[in-house]
């Protein structure tokens, strides 16, 4: 017979579901066994935030080579689901499908036992694309509703609060079996938007693409990368996208959202277009300095599949489609010309790589980038925390691989960059992953590092060792006020490596970096690289 917990399990596995991550509760463990013995692995975490960054991970992994299951991430009720909130809502801001279940108490039960009580579902409501409450004789149905809610549009997170009674007990099984999620209809523009876009794109002396998190989402790089390269229009990116044109290629602008100093190179290029097009460009990634970027007459065409009502600024023309459909349409009949022909955008090229090149006198924070993105292997998968690195190793950081760099670039949470890592790692062991973390965020999430040693997992964390919440300092210093509560003690990373099982080793010159970070490639456990560059070393930087 099939208990509510096989059932649900079951649909996760049907959808092609392999991992989840939490911490367990009494009121789980049902779940929990039953996703045991449907062949998706439960792996113990120290934090549900780390869970959830986990989950997300595996996705990016697995979106990659062409799958599409939401993660997977378990919370026991009360303390279990608070603890969740920020990586729920990370999901629902940075547009990933996780399927987040929680075990409860009865209704009835409720009515009269208050301990660790409170309604889930009120409290994430506001940060999930939808919530449900598993009852008795529809639970297979709620969970094709939920898995399909999670991947469908834009994806996100769907709760899924599961009574302990309905996970235990025997249940109907006549319901009809689970369905696959059909992909998305990439139904093609027409109309007078489309003939007047058209109409503006081919008359195009100086075109720029803006791609975004939904471009990545729908796997449009290989179209993009083709549009961009036959009719020679150069591609920014928001940080999410990039990789969805080699950024070693001409056209190829790099990623923007955060830095002042790149954005000094790149808006001014915006103004001066007579075409710009949004490709599944989503601004929720980009900082106030991209809120109205161009005046509301001017020549943009956006390319979108789902409506954007965020007011950050004007279109003159949409295309309701997936980003590759309405490509298709936007260049048919197009014939390709030369662009850009007064060399602004080689100029552009070189001035970004002068703004964030290594440091003159060898060592400090961009040195450490280009050091190790020298040394590894251009498919190396980076990931990021939020903080002033973050700014900084995503201008350098190139990539030619859509997801070749993860971050949390809507919420910008800490504590994301290592769970994200081990995420990937897990999923696709074949290819190396650094993960680039401030010293105030690894020790937010210092936990995680027994949870790696546990996954055995072998990848590089690169520290950056300031001492100090460097990103807000500089706002503090900005804004005239005095230096409070950003500043900290050092700490031995190097001795916590290996403490949990890893090596670790102090880093002060980049010919050290570059030979730890080649022998951590063959390492079977995870390697720190703690590199001391002192505080304010970020000042002017971006």
């Amino acid at each position: 017979m099939t208990t509510g917990a096989d059932l649900i399990a079951e649909r996760l596995a049907g959808a092609g579901c392999r991992h989840a991550f939490g911490i367990p509760g009494g009121e789980v463990l049902a779940l929990m066994g039953a996703l045991a013995d449907a062949g998706i692995a439960f792996h113990l975490v120290k934090h549900e935030n780390a869970g959830g960054f986990m989950a997300e991970g595996v996705w990016h992994a697995e979106a990659r080579a062409g799958k599409a299951a939401p993660g997977i991430l378990l919370a026991t009720l009360g303390p279990g689901v608070a603890n969740a909130v920020n990586v729920v809502a990370n999901a629902w801001q940075d547009r990933v499908p996780l399927i987040f279940l929680t075990g409860c108490v009865d209704a009835a039960e409720a009515e009269s036992y208050t301990h660790q009580v409170f309604d889930h579902q009120q409290l994430l409501r506001p940060i999930v694309k939808a919530s449900f409450r598993a009852a008795p004789g529809a639970i297979g149905r709620m969970m094709d509703k939920a898995i399909a809610i999670a991947l469908s549009g834009q994806p996100g997170p769907v709760h899924v609060d599961v009574p302990i009674s309905v996970a235990e007990s025997l249940c109907e099984t006549r319901e009809r079996p689970a369905g696959k999620v059909p992909p998305a209809p990439q139904l093609r523009p027409d109309g007078v938007d489309l003939e007047a876009a058209r109409t503006l794109f081919a008359a195009a002396e100086r075109p720029l693409a803006i791609a975004g998190v939904d471009a990545v989402n729908e796997g449009a790089g290989a179209e993009i990368s083709a549009f961009c390269d036959r009719f020679n229009v150069p591609l920014i990116t928001s940080y999410k996208a990039k990789g969805l044109l080699d950024e070693a290629h001409p056209l190829a602008l790099g990623g923007a959202g955060l830095s002042p100093k790149a954005d000094a190179h790149l808006l001014p290029l915006l103004k001066t277009s007579d075409c710009i097009l949004l490709l599944g460009y989503d601004p929720i990634e980009m900082r106030i300095n991209w809120r109205d970027p161009w005046p509301d007459a001017a020549p943009v065409v956006e390319i979108a599949a789902t409506p954007r009502l965020h007011g950050m600024h004007a279109v003159r023309h949409l295309l309701p489609s997936g980003v590759a459909a309405g490509l298709a349409a936007l260049s048919d009949g197009v014939t390709p010309r030369a662009t850009w022909s007064d060399g602004a955008i080689e100029a552009a090229r070189s001035a970004l790589a002068t703004q964030f090149a290594p440091e003159p006198d060898g060592w400090g924070p961009a040195t450490v980038f280009h050091t190790l993105r020298k040394a590894l292997p251009p498919e190396t998968v980076a990931t990021a925390d939020s903080g002033a690195h973050r700014i900084l190793v995503s201008q350098i950081w190139r990539t030619g691989l859509a997801r070749g760099m993860l971050q949390s670039s809507a919420l910008c949470t800490m504590a994301c960059a290592l769970p994200l890592g081990m995420g990937q790692r897990l999923a696709d062991p074949t290819r190396p992953v650094v993960v680039f973390v401030g010293d105030a965020g690894l020790e937010m999430g210092l936990g995680e590092l027994a949870t790696l040693r546990d996954m055995g997992l072998s990848l590089i964390v690169c520290v950056l060792v300031d001492e100090s919440l460097s990103l807000i300092e500089l706002k503090q210093r900005s804004g005239q006020r005095a230096n409070l509560g950003v500043d900290f003690a050092g700490t031995d990373f190097p001795a916590l490596a290996r403490i949990f099982g890893g090596h670790g080793v102090w880093v002060e010159d980049a010919k050290t970096l570059a030979a730890e970070a080649q022998a951590a490639l063959d390492r079977p456990t995870f390697t720190l690289l703690a590199c001391r560059i002192g505080r304010r070393a970020y000042d002017g930087k971006f």
